[in-house]
């Protein structure tokens, strides 16, 4: 039997892609479809009422622009170095338990432990631990 040519392996491979292609154009498709037939199926009658400013039920006063504290932003960064742990330590844990991984995937987690170190570092510093 022949051996296989660069075009047939490079053929195969392409193919692989062109399944999660198709699926992704047949998503867009979806979602094209039902925004417009959301359009062209949704009453459209405009009202002085239904033109106004609405939000969470209590009528705008003032001005559009608001300040947003910055702290807020600092909670949101410690979710995410908190969230990224838990994901992270999930699939850590399966591949650590497979035979012939372990030194390379302990050394792995120490980084990724290093790196959150640095973060939780920074939110300490910056007073963000502290309850008020």
């Amino acid at each position: 039997m022949p051996e296989p040519t660069g075009a047939v392996l490079a053929a195969d491979y392409f193919e692989s892609y062109s399944v999660v292609g198709l699926l992704a154009l047949v998503g867009v498709l979806f979602v094209a479809v039902a925004f417009g037939a959301g359009r062209l199926l949704r009453p459209v009658v405009p009202t002085p009422e239904k033109l106004l400013t609405y939000e969470c039920g209590v009528d705008p006063v003032g001005e559009g622009w608001a300040h947003t504290q910055v702290r807020y932003y600092v909670y949101a960064f410690l979710y995410v170095i908190f969230a990224v742990d838990s994901i992270f330590l999930f699939p850590w844990a399966t591949v650590f338990a497979a035979p012939g991984y372990g030194a390379t995937t302990l050394v792995e987690m120490f980084i990724f432990l290093g790196f959150l170190a640095v973060g939780l570092l920074y939110a300490w510093k910056k007073g963000v631990l502290a309850w008020t």
